[in-house]
This record gives structure tokens, sequence and C-alpha cells, in this order.
């Protein structure tokens, strides 16, 4: 609790408690894969959604790719809408963050993206994410 902030709160879920805890005492470390974008999570048009017969309607729209970055190698432009990681359906930036987890660190993986009204399948190799500091 903050107590300058009004009484303002903070939680984590405890299934990413058991995730980090579990991972901490094995490793000693919290290790995560990383495709190298920004994005933000936006609606996708109905009819694009329909007409795609896509699960979700909404995405992570990628604002910025990293040089260098398994996106880049991919081929994800700015403005690309990503609707699906693997079989996965990405709702948001959340859902894209949870998928790329630990086990996903040098293994091909599918990410499904809208390019304008135009669906594509790019292949990716997520690599291991650079601790924060």
């Amino acid at each position: 609790m903050i107590m300058p902030a009004q009484g303002i709160c903070f939680a984590i879920a405890i299934n990413t408690v058991k995730l980090v805890a579990g991972q901490l005492i094995r490793e000693g470390r919290v290790r995560r894969s990383a495709i190298g974008l920004a994005g933000q999570s936006v609606p996708v048009a109905r009819r694009v959604a329909r007409f795609h017969r896509l699960p979700v309607e909404s995405g992570v729209r990628v604002e910025m790719v990293e040089p260098d970055s398994p996106a880049q190698g991919a081929g994800l432009s700015p403005g690309d809408v990503i609707v699906a990681f693997g079989e996965s359906p990405v709702r948001g930036i959340d859902d894209l963050q949870a998928l790329l987890t630990d086990k996903e660190v040098g293994v091909e993986s599918s990410l499904t993206v809208l390019r304008g009204v135009e669906r594509l399948h790019l292949k990716v190799v997520p690599r291991e994410s650079k601790p924060a500091g």
C-alpha cells in the first residue's frame, strides 16, 4: 500500500506469484521470452473479424519494432495487429505477454497478423528477454 497515495493498493494474481516463485526457487531468476516490439491493445473492426473468422475482436497493434529483433525478422511492421500467437488468440497486450513464457525462447511460433484487411501468418522465434534495470 502506498500511504501518501490515498491508500492505493497493488495486487498480483496468485498464478503469477506461483510461476515467479517457482522460477526463483529453481533457477534464481525469472526467465521470459520477447519478440521485440512495443504494442497497444486495440479493437478490430467487427466486419474484419467476421470476414477472417477470428475468435476475438481485438488485438495488439504494433507501434514500434526493435531493430534486429525477432519481430523485425518475422516481418512485423508498425500498424500490424497481432490477433493470435501460436494457436492462442491475442485479445490485447496482456494476452501476448502471458503467452511469451520461458518455454517460448528459441522456439518458432506462428503469429496471425492483420495488415490492413489482409490476414498474414508470420513465423517468429522469440529470444530471451533482457533483465530490467
